[in-house]
């Protein structure tokens, strides 16, 4: 048995030392291989470093020689504009010189002219105290006496640029006085006479009057509060008055009135009721006014809020003539002048309707009533070649569509009529009959005309009497005689005519 082992350990001894022989040999063998490769390598990266260097030495003699020609370059340049400075510094000294030679010159030049200017004065003096020795007038005095006989002999120029200025200084102190009358008066409207603030309901006997007052004045209290409305009981028999600015507030009380006396039933809730219900029926028929003036002048596609705001001028007045009668008026006017002349009937229609708008509200709203009209008509987007008509027609602004110029002679026509604004015929003859004796009682004065619905006054002068400057300071003072003795809404022109007709025969 030990001999099978002693053979089976020396069998694993050799096998084992062969084993460690081979894989030395193979070690021995790779490493040789790997040797040979690195030396390959090695002698590659070699020859690849002597390229590269080589190709350095190559680039960097090319940028040595690159940069020595650009310096070359520079230096010449360089050198170019060292030159050119040289050859400026040459020239500013030339005329450096030049210039203090010309100046020097100058000098003696400006010394001369003083010497010269010096012995002038000395020979004007001279020659004026001869002049006035052998005149014997001094310079004042004979000054005095050329503009004496220039005034004399250019009287006529002088008169025409008197009363070219006085013409220009007219309209300057007009235009300013007009822009502040304009102002205060469109803020609170057309002021009435109190007439036209009140109105009268007959009462149906005496005893209602105390159902009226109520206990204590209750009822009365009540009403006013209510309404806004003064409430005047006892003032004329058989009748009580209500009175306040606001028409649309008086109609509401005039109506709720009626109907309260009608019923029966005064007292503060049946006033409430009433007050309201009249509101309604009041907006009804504002609300129908102001379509009915848009179908009679045919003016369409208004907002309804507009022709509601429109319908409210039904109870306004401006001296006594309705102020929509009077914008209805207008549009038919213009639109007839409009279709005369080849303007837009449509937009003069409209502006014609609308120019007044402003005055429903002009007593809550700032501003005159043709800035709040065109605020309103822009709210509720109305053409813009209407608001252009409108808004001229008190010339706060000035004209530019010809519509404008429509809307404008619309509105002189309509309220300078005989008739229109609230005024008798006999009133109206006696002021022009008193506007024309005002002309007359002046001497110098032939003849004199109240035209123009008495707007206006043409007066005829005789040429032998009055001259032209006599004839502008009649005109001023007509003017102001009729400014002082007369009452008269608007203005009124005044036409002094001077007429002179100079006859020659040739024979």
């Amino acid at each position: 048995m030990t001999d099978p082992l002693l053979i089976a350990a020396a069998s694993l001894a050799v096998g084992t030392g062969a084993g460690y022989a081979l894989r030395y040999l193979h070690a021995l063998s790779q490493k040789n291989s790997l040797e040979l490769e690195l030396k390959e390598q090695q002698l590659k990266a070699e020859e690849r470093a002597l390229h590269i260097v080589e190709k350095a030495e190559t680039k960097a003699e090319e940028l040595v020689t690159q940069a020595k020609a650009d310096r070359t370059a520079a230096e010449d340049k360089l050198k170019h504009k060292e030159d050119r400075l040289e050859k400026k510094e040459e020239l500013l000294d030339e005329r450096q010189i030049t210039l203090d030679s010309e100046k020097e010159a100058v000098r003696t030049k400006i010394d001369e002219v003083k010497a010269i200017k010096a012995r002038l004065d000395e020979r004007q003096a001279e020659q004026t105290a001869a002049l006035e020795r052998i005149a014997g007038l001094s310079k004042e005095e004979a000054l005095n006496e050329l503009y004496t006989k220039l005034e004399v002999e250019h009287q006529c120029d002088l008169e025409n640029r008197l009363h070219k200025l006085a013409l220009l200084s007219d309209e300057h102190f007009e235009d300013k006085a007009r822009n502040v009358l304009l102002a205060a008066m469109h803020r609170v409207g057309n002021t009435m006479p109190t007439h036209f603030m009140t109105a009268n309901i007959e009462l149906p006997d005496e005893d209602i009057k105390g159902k009226i007052i109520g206990k204590e004045g209750r009822n009365v209290r009540a009403f006013e509060r209510i309404t806004g409305v003064d409430v005047l009981v006892d003032e004329t028999p058989g009748y009580i008055t209500l009175s306040s600015f606001d028409p649309i507030r008086r109609e509401i009380a005039r109506v709720a009135m009626e109907t309260l006396m009608k019923d029966g039933r005064i007292q503060p809730a049946r006033i409430e009721e009433t007050v309201e219900q009249a509101r309604k029926e009041v907006a009804t028929t504002v609300r129908k006014m102001g379509e009915k003036a848009a179908f009679d002048t045919g003016v369409s596609n208004l907002h309804p809020e507009l022709m509601t705001i429109l319908g409210r001028l039904y109870f306004r007045t401006s001296y006594g003539q309705n102020v929509l009668a009077h914008s209805v008026e207008m549009a038919h006017m213009a639109g007839i002048i409009a279709e005369e002349i080849g303007a837009d009937p449509a937009v003069a229609r409209a502006g014609a309707l609308l120019h007044d708008i402003g005055k429903t509200v002009s007593h809550e709203v700032p501003g005159t009533h043709v800035e709040i009209g065109i605020r309103i008509l822009q709210k509720y987007n109305v053409d813009e070649a209407v608001i252009l008509a409108m808004r001229a027609h008190h010339e706060e602004y000035p004209y530019e569509t010809p519509e404008a110029i429509i809307v404008q002679i619309a509105d002189a026509l309509s309220g300078a009529r005989p008739g229109a604004r609230r005024d008798s015929i006999e009133n109206y003859i006696k002021r022009l009959t008193e506007l024309e004796s005002i002309a007359r009682e002046i001497a110098g004065v032939q003849r004199a005309f109240a035209i123009s619905a008495g707007r206006e006054i043409r007066v005829m002068v005789n040429p032998d009497e009055l001259s032209d400057l006599q004839a502008n300071q009649l005109a001023r003072t007509i003017a102001m005689n009729i400014e002082a003795q007369l009452r008269y809404p608007g203005e009124i022109k005044v036409h002094v005519i001077r007429e002179t007709r100079v006859v020659s025969y040739a024979r």
